[in-house]
């Protein structure tokens, strides 16, 4: 039905290495994620290693939150690559992609997820675009995740 891509990006006043203890422990994601407070009920499962490769987290919330798995796939020094299966309120498949290139002035990170529209999302993604329904979301977690990577520098 047609692919997509969501890009936003933030320059954050703090090392890589930093940023990216927030994003490849899927534990460490309640502090900056901008889904967090979709649900204060949240049911989370964490599975795998602790952080990286494997490491596995799973959710279940209200109609808002949904339901969903996500693993990371690639862990390197400047990317972390994640698989995103959703199984509420829609099915999909998508990769996210985190990627953490250093700048003058810190770090700007890139926050980037693809996929296929099918099926009922195919139709409504016509109408509403993915990147009006989910930019705001990526510009919300990545000012959230720049709060909490620059104050854990101080």
């Amino acid at each position: 039905m047609g692919d997509f891509e969501v890009s936003r990006r933030a320059t954050i006043a703090a090392e890589p290495a930093r940023i990216r203890g927030f994003i490849n422990d899927f534990r460490q994601w309640r502090l900056w994620s901008p889904w967090e407070d979709s649900d204060p009920q949240l049911a989370r499962t964490y599975s795998g290693p602790e952080s990286g490769v494997g490491a596995r987290y799973a959710w279940r919330g209200n109609r808002k939150a949904g339901a969903g798995v996500m693993e990371i796939k690639a862990d390197a020094e400047r990317e972390i690559g994640v698989q995103l299966e959703f199984e509420k309120p829609f099915k999909a498949t998508n990769t996210v992609t985190f990627t953490l290139d250093p700048v003058p002035d810190g770090t700007e990170v890139t926050w980037r997820m693809t996929g296929t529209h099918s099926g009922l999302m195919g139709v409504l993604g016509k109408v509403f675009p993915i990147d009006n329904m989910i930019g705001k979301d990526f510009d919300k977690g990545l000012a959230r995740l720049k709060t909490v990577a620059e104050s854990a520098g101080s």
